[in-house]
């Protein structure tokens, strides 16, 4: 039996720092533009973000639930396949954002990462991004490791927080965990399926990583 999810208005308050905020909106408007993110914010009713993106800091102030009702509103905007792809991309583009902020705090900036094995990098790179989240946000986050693939472990994810979705949607963490790899790989592409969401009642939102690159 799945845990009672709650609401968005009854969960406890979780919050990311300012700057994931401000780069999650900035790789939002790389997809969509700066008027379809004025236009998704609205119907999000987050007008307070319109044209007045979180700072640039490490404050805990930018909540879980803004977060899941814009990736909701997405998904009315554009349907459900549509807001996958563009989750999808502004995931890739906020992990690259994000590197250059966080990548020296964590060493990924560092190139000797690039001379070692390649499950090794996938290993360090998933890590490096699970550390990111746990470190800096109210999202506890986790890598187990079982045959022949990596789990990446959301326990509590904003993307669907307080949300109820037919299919996992935490498609903007797909998003940042591919870029992460192909980053740290060199280009290549893995297989990846999130497993559980707790959108759809699971207690975490879990994603299956293979180790062998499909190209």
């Amino acid at each position: 039996m799945p845990e009672d999810r709650g609401t968005a208005n009854d969960l406890e308050p979780r919050f990311y720092p300012n700057l994931i905020g401000r780069l999650y909106l900035i790789s939002l408007e790389d997809v969509m533009g700066r008027n379809g993110v004025n236009a998704l914010l609205n119907l999000a009713g987050a007008r307070h973000l319109v044209n007045n993106y979180p700072a640039s800091n490490l404050k805990r102030e930018f909540p879980f639930v803004d977060l899941a009702t814009i990736s909701k509103s997405t998904e009315t905007m554009y349907g459900p396949r549509g807001a996958r792809g563009m989750e999808l991309r502004a995931g890739r583009y906020a992990f690259n954002l994000g590197l250059k902020e966080f990548g020296p705090l964590l060493g990924m900036a560092d190139l000797a990462l690039k001379l070692m094995p390649m499950t090794m990098k996938m290993k360090i790179a998933l890590n490096a991004t699970a550390q990111t989240f746990d470190r800096f946000s109210d999202q506890p986050t986790r890598v187990e490791e079982r045959k022949g693939q990596f789990l990446y472990i959301i326990e509590k994810c904003p993307v669907c927080w307080g949300r109820t979705s037919e299919k996992p949607c935490c498609h903007l963490a797909q998003g940042i965990l591919e870029e992460a790899l192909t980053w740290v790989t060199g280009g290549h592409s893995f297989h990846m399926d999130e497993i559980e969401c707790r959108g759809t009642g699971s207690n975490a939102c879990i994603f299956a990583i293979d180790k062998d690159a499909i190209d």
